[in-house]
């Protein structure tokens, strides 16, 4: 196996992308890797929310940094090194783009758990990653007691 010295994480601020985002910073640590946060903002879909919202764009924007940015502080207060990415664009195709522009040795995602029905309906991030990826990807389920904590 290959040395694993880039992690890219993915997070939307979910208690599923915050176990998958724990999980990237137990593995950095452990290996000595570098971390990459990376948080999605879809401007198409906030683009048609915008004429009922103004700024929503600027909003997203700048939740999605605040959440990277966060992780970012939790790993450097373990000791990892870590960088934090906000792109633009459908969430699966920018993470596995970044994934690819980084040279991440692992991407990292976490899954809502949703049925085949539901994925069918809403599509997965996580699915799309692991289909799409040059490299190798940790799907993280967070477990039911993380869920309840985060809430």
């Amino acid at each position: 196996m290959a040395k694993i010295e880039t992690i890219l994480v993915a997070t939307d601020g979910s208690p599923a992308s915050a176990a998958a985002s724990d999980e990237a910073i137990d593995l950095a640590l452990r290996l000595g890797a570098r971390l990459i946060v990376i948080n999605v903002v879809n401007v198409a879909e906030l683009t048609a929310a915008s004429s009922m919202f103004p700024g929503t764009v600027f909003t997203a924007r700048e939740e999605a940094e605040a959440i990277a940015r966060a992780i970012v502080d939790d790993a450097r207060r373990s000791g990892v090194i870590a960088t934090y990415l906000t792109w633009e664009g459908q969430p699966g195709e920018a993470i596995v783009a970044a994934a690819e522009s980084e040279s991440a040795d692992l991407v990292v995602v976490g899954t809502h758990g949703r049925s085949v029905i539901g994925r069918l309906l809403l599509g997965s991030v996580s699915e799309y990653v692991v289909r799409h990826s040059r490299v190798p990807v940790l799907v993280v389920r967070p477990q039911e007691a993380y869920v309840a904590a985060r809430r």
